[in-house]
């Protein structure tokens, strides 16, 4: 916690310098005169975009150490001194990452974060966590890793061509590299897609993205340090530092790739269609999830397409709403998992067919959850309402295509309401002796009475198969299923278990509550906001949560808002009230010039 707070206390000191126009820098050349590599500097330079990730990564760092304490003691968990070095390591690199002033320094801190965050991934130390474990790292550090390193040696190589080599990012993008690309057009839009899919994989964009689900076998700190503070935001970053900085909207846009009977394209359209593409199926994913990690999991994954798919359209406004975006899912879905790690430690329930009737067990807690949900739905007043409407406004104002952008960008709102709200009706409109199976997937409507029982002839949802003969399915319907399975795909119960299902580990053979998940024989005990959880837990739940309100009330007075304005000020060159007043085309050609 105290390297929590130093580090968010240096950050911030930089922040009115940078936001008056000056950009710190340090070079390893200029301090002790050598190269990182032969003709390469190692460079940290903190400037508007930087700044905006490596404040709200140390900002939002301080919560999650102190949430982070009482879920790890809460659960007495073993290897304390390891996670908690693995987890402030992390921290520095993300820091890194934002700070990196060109594709080589930014390579180092990349592979570095995937080092350092694979012993939190693989934590428990059981057959499932190692498993997850190297698969994380064989995409994040073999495969992107080497998809990034390979699309740095391409910029390299072009720059080298036309002067002095140079990977350094520069707002607007690289000057050699555009003049580069218009000899070697083939190799430089090699080098684009090679960098964004060496991002892209940490940003878990489809088919990227399936080791973002598996790694939720980690601690739920873990869940929130990958989903919505250091992991995956590093690879959104990494994106928007590739789009403004390394190639820009102009080169992207004049650089267009020929496609077999389409025609040309600029090289953001491909990007485009693929994170669209990503939000609405991580999305429909979702809702069949029962897990609830599991299905913010996915979600996150949708997320993180918003962010993609708005910098990939090149329009300034799209731009900023990308921008904002990454505060905006930070909050909103650091409140989820922080929700969902105080579930699983207080009641050791993990399944959402498990939860009916939890509001009145944890009150703030599913109160939170609410306001998180919300805020990825992006409805108003909070944050996730201001970032997408930037985006709808951007394609919009392009119309054309980008209006296929527009409709995914709210097709993908109103499913976040229909794999969300379930958690929140459950929670606090149903009661343990009647509620109905979840997600809203399944059939007959509304679903059946029980979620759950203990006989053997049970639905596939954990409901009792009916005896209407009215039902549009029989008993012994081979196609009578549901979308929540008693024994989920995404949830498979060891066999040592005998058939029981167990939604963790007992770390408390003392522990008040049902041990397997759901409420105990009594029903939920009823608790005040104050004492279902603890101080450490509450207190930064309740935070990250009121954040993500004030985001979306005050933008204009947010930090974060005014600082992707600044960076799409310096990509374009103008004044960001002047940029509405020129049409897109002409803005793209700007650029270029």
């Amino acid at each position: 916690m105290l390297a929590a707070l130093t580090k968010f206390g240096i950050v911030a000191s930089m922040l009115p310098g940078v936001m008056g126009g000056t950009v710190y820098e340090w070079s390893l050349r200029d301090s002790l005169g050598v190269d990182f590599l032969a003709g390469l500097d190692f460079v940290l330079r903190a400037d508007p975009l930087g700044m905006l990730f490596a404040l709200l990564a140390s900002f939002l760092w301080i919560f999650t150490a102190f949430y982070a304490t009482g879920y790890m003691r809460g659960l007495d968990e073993h290897a304390q001194t390891r996670f908690f070095a693995s987890f402030a390591a992390s921290l520095s690199t993300a820091v890194g990452i934002a700070f990196a002033g060109n594709l080589v320094t930014i390579f180092v801190f990349y592979e570095l974060l995937s080092l350092v965050t694979y012993p939190l991934v693989a934590h428990n130390e059981d057959e499932e966590a190692r498993v997850a474990g190297r698969k994380y790292v064989t995409y994040t550090f073999f495969g992107g890793g080497v998809l990034l390193l390979a699309g740095t040696v391409l910029v390299y190589w072009l720059t080298q061509g036309v002067g002095e080599a140079t990977v350094a990012f520069e707002a607007g993008g690289i000057a050699a590299l555009a003049e580069a690309a218009q000899a070697e057009p083939g190799i430089a839009q090699a080098a684009f897609y090679l960098l964004i899919a060496g991002f892209g994989v940490k940003a878990a964009v489809m088919p990227l993205h399936s080791w973002l689900a598996d790694a939720m076998v980690a601690p739920t700190p873990v869940s929130g340090l990958l989903h919505a503070v250091a992991v995956v935001k590093s690879g959104a970053f990494g994106v928007a530092r590739v789009i403004l900085e390394v190639f820009g909207p102009g080169l992207i846009s004049d650089l267009p790739l020929e496609v077999p009977g389409i025609g040309a394209v600029g090289l953001n359209v491909p990007v485009a269609i693929m994170a669209a593409f990503t939000l609405t199926a991580a999305s429909i994913i979702a809702m069949r999830k029962d897990h609830l990690k599991r299905r913010l999991a996915y979600s996150t994954t949708a997320q993180l397409s918003y962010i993609v798919l708005g910098l990939s359209m090149l329009h300034p406004y799209a731009v900023v709403g990308a921008l904002f975006h990454i505060p905006a899912h930070a909050f909103a879905k650091l409140t989820l998992f922080f929700c969902a790690g105080a579930i699983h430690v207080e009641t050791h329930t993990d399944y959402i067919s498990e939860m009916a009737g939890i509001g009145k067990r944890m009150p703030l807690t599913m109160s939170a959850f609410a306001v998180g949900a919300a805020g990825m739905a992006g409805l108003p007043p909070l944050a996730g309402f201001v970032s997408k409407f930037y985006m709808l406004i951007g394609a919009g104002d392009v119309a054309g295509s980008y209006w296929l952008f527009a409709g995914a960008l709210l097709l993908s709102a109103v499913l976040n309401i229909v794999y969300l709200w379930p958690v929140v009706y459950t929670a606090f409109f149903e009661s343990e002796d009647r509620h109905d199976a979840k997600p809203v997937l399944e059939f007959p409507r509304g679903g059946l009475f029980r979620s759950y029982a203990d006989e053997e002839d049970i639905a596939a949802d954990g409901g009792e198969p009916s005896d209407d003969e009215d039902h549009p399915f029989e008993a012994d319907d081979e196609d009578y299923e549901y979308a929540v399975d008693r024994y989920p795909s995404d949830a498979d119960v060891p066999e040592r278990f005998e058939g029981e299902r167990v939604s963790s580990v007992d770390h408390h053979g003392d522990h008040d509550d049902h041990l397997t998940g759901g409420p105990s024989a009594e029903a939920w005990p009823r608790r005040s906001p104050f004492s279902e959880s603890t101080w450490l837990m509450l207190a930064p739940i309740a935070v990250i949560a009121t954040g993500a309100v004030v985001l979306g009330i005050v933008p204009d007075r947010a930090v974060f808002l005014e600082l992707a304005m600044r960076i799409v000020e310096g990509v374009f060159g103008m004044p960001f009230e002047e940029l509405s007043d020129v049409p897109f085309d002409e803005l793209l050609t700007g650029v270029n010039e």
